[in-house]
């Protein structure tokens, strides 16, 4: 099952691992901040509101490390800010793991409740990643939407795309966190309200419930399923740019329906058609 967002073992990741080097031991490199708000969507999922200092700055679809004080020591994981940077406060969407070292306890948050964020943001998901193109597809499993969340946030986004599509996919309904966010919030905003109107279209799929979309992301791309929901062409290398964020079995059979059809990984040296977020992927 995804554990995207979080992760409770460290992957073979080079800045992942860098960050858990630097921030293992030093509470330098660490801000302490305090929890505003807890919501807990599901028995397995729940998200948290905390305050952010002024000097804290990072680019929509990073993620850092974060955690709490346990016995005088960080105790920290990769979380992807689901908050955009133009916002005043944080926001991190998490799963509950009942023997997690942090989750176990980070699931139990309350407000006035102190946590620990990292300072260094790093992440692959970044439009400066990616070619220019004219669809932009979000794909995502799981928290794995959490980075797509301050993606979607970005007036810049609208500004590059023609077309933004954010795919969610899940095992329940109840797990599509965020719909009223994505549906009705962002609409409505008062400064790019118009851009998500015209622009961003919301694509939720689930596995075990019944629900008007339903199968794995995969499998609805293979079987040209969600673009005909969409009402759009199959991915061209030409014209579509896409992120993904999710489980490992996602990534990796998306990866290779891209990369067969000529789709390149972009990078923060090289952008491409595509970029994934590998930093939460458990080993």
């Amino acid at each position: 099952m995804l554990r995207c967002n979080v992760i409770d073992h460290l992957p073979s990741y080079g800045s992942l691992t860098t960050l858990y080097r630097e921030f293992g031991h030093d509470m330098s490199n660490l801000q302490k901040q305090r929890v505003l708000e807890v919501r807990h969507w599901t028995d397995t999922l729940f998200s948290f509101k905390a305050t952010r200092d002024p000097s804290f700055r990072f680019q929509n679809g990073q993620f850092t490390m974060m955690g709490l004080e346990i016995d005088g020591r960080p105790l920290l994981r990769a979380y992807s800010l689901v908050s955009a940077n133009h916002e005043e406060n944080l926001e991190f969407f998490s799963i509950k793991v009942a023997n997690g070292p942090l989750t176990s306890r980070l699931q139990h948050l309350k407000v006035g409740d102190e946590i620990l964020v990292g300072r260094k943001p790093v992440g692959t998901l970044l439009l400066d990643n990616l070619l220019p193109g004219k669809t932009l597809y979000l794909l995502s499993t799981g928290t794995g939407l959490a980075p797509f969340l301050g993606v979607i946030k970005d007036p810049d986004v609208y500004e590059r795309y023609e077309r933004v599509v954010l795919v969610h996919g899940c095992r329940y309904v109840a797990e599509l966190a965020y719909q009223d966010l994505i549906t009705d919030e962002l609409p409505n905003n008062e400064f790019f309200g118009d851009m998500v109107r015209d622009k961003l279209v919301y694509y939720p799929t689930v596995t075990r419930d019944q629900f008007r979309n339903t199968g794995r992301i995969t499998d609805l791309i293979q079987s040209g399923k969600l673009f005909s929901d969409l009402g759009l062409p199959s991915f061209d290398v030409l014209h579509d740019r896409i992120m993904l964020c999710g489980s490992p079995g996602m990534l990796k059979d998306t990866q290779k329906i891209l990369e067969d059809k000529g789709f390149v990984e972009g990078s923060s040296s090289t952008p491409g058609h595509f970029v994934i977020e590998k930093a939460f992927v458990e080993q």
